[in-house]
């Protein structure tokens, strides 16, 4: 019985691992800006989800409102906020 939920956490953590990593490539590989910053904020939450699994809540709930909250919706802003350049 023990050796079947460490197999099923196991299982989960690299699940969650790969959404990690291939969020992490796609915030490279985005052509749109806003784009990256919905893969950045889906890492930032896959990332909490890892911790979640390693039984650090508050660590998890620190990178949900920090990093989450915080830094994305800064980044959003700061995307909205600047002027395209005008094409003639």
């Amino acid at each position: 019985m023990l050796s079947t939920s460490i197999n099923l956490g196991l299982f989960v953590f690299i699940i969650i691992g790969a959404a990690a990593v291939f969020c992490s490539l796609m915030v490279v590989h985005a052509k749109n800006i806003v784009h990256s910053a919905v893969y950045l904020a889906g890492l930032m939450i896959a990332l909490a989800a890892m911790f979640i699994t390693l039984n650090a809540e508050f660590v998890a709930s620190i990178q949900i409102l920090v990093y989450v909250g915080a830094v994305v919706t800064l980044i959003l802003f700061a995307i909205m906020l600047t002027r395209r350049a005008e094409v003639p």
